[in-house]
């Protein structure tokens, strides 16, 4: 039985949820551990461990049109470090596109449609996503979210 899964919006100015089937009402939600400008692998293996997911939905990202070669460079090494904790952790792990967790959800690449509806799932959560900068926090709670849909652990569709 499936009692926790981990949503990751991955990258430093991501977040992590950890969401649970039998309570879906409630998310565990953090910004992305960072240290220096990067993710923090051993705080982010740390929470991974201390939570105990039993499996990850993670965001399958690609280089950005536009985007600069630097800031795609860390952005990658960002998603590498989640990808090597997920993996030392030996969780079994989904990746999922923008487009098929929010096509699921009926979301645009509207940040602030994510966190209206990341409000309206998680009222008592609420705290989590008050602020306009924690789009990211909503997202990894709706990837996590879509995750237990997708496996059809609660019912579905927002």
């Amino acid at each position: 039985m499936t009692r926790c899964i981990l949503g990751i919006d991955p990258g430093a100015s991501g977040a992590i949820a950890f969401f649970f089937p039998d309570h879906p009402e409630r998310v565990a939600v953090e910004d992305m551990p960072v240290a220096a400008g990067e993710v923090d692998a051993v705080n982010l293996a740390k929470r991974v461990a201390a939570m105990a997911p039993d499996l990850v939905f993670l965001e399958r990202v690609n280089a950005m049109p536009g985007q600069g070669v630097s800031s795609t460079f860390k952005f990658g090494r960002a998603y590498g470090v989640v990808l090597g904790v997920i993996g030392a952790a030996a969780i079994p792990l989904h990746l999922v596109t923008p487009a098929k967790w929010k096509g699921h959800l009926r979301l645009s690449s509207d940040k602030e449609q994510a966190r209206a509806l990341a409000l309206r799932l998680f009222p008592s959560c609420g705290d989590h996503f008050k602020r306009k900068k924690d789009h990211g926090r909503a997202e990894a709670a709706l990837i996590a979210r879509y995750g237990a849909e997708h496996l059809r652990l609660i019912g579905g569709g927002a």
